[in-house]
């Protein structure tokens, strides 16, 4: 593997949704605008670092991770203003 931009961005988008599934397992009361920030950028990055190093079935599966990490977000951020 070539450690070119896209791969170092597409790591660092792993390692956000790695740590938000990791904190979503270890804290007793979740910040879900926390949980679903990271899994929206980590998701955002992978898109990114796949339209460098295409593959169908990862950027299906970023797309669909996206859209519920922001519906996630919306829901978290209403519920917090509310």
């Amino acid at each position: 593997m070539e450690w070119d931009l896209a791969n170092i961005v597409g790591m660092a988008g792993s390692a956000m949704m790695v740590a938000a599934y990791g904190y979503s397992n270890v804290v007793k009361t979740m910040n879900f605008v926390l949980f679903n920030l990271l899994n929206l950028v980590g998701s955002l990055l992978l898109i990114w670092s796949l339209t460098v190093h295409f593959n169908l079935a990862s950027m299906t599966l970023e797309i669909v991770w996206t859209i519920i990490a922001l519906l996630g977000l919306i829901k978290a951020l209403r519920t917090k203003s509310a």
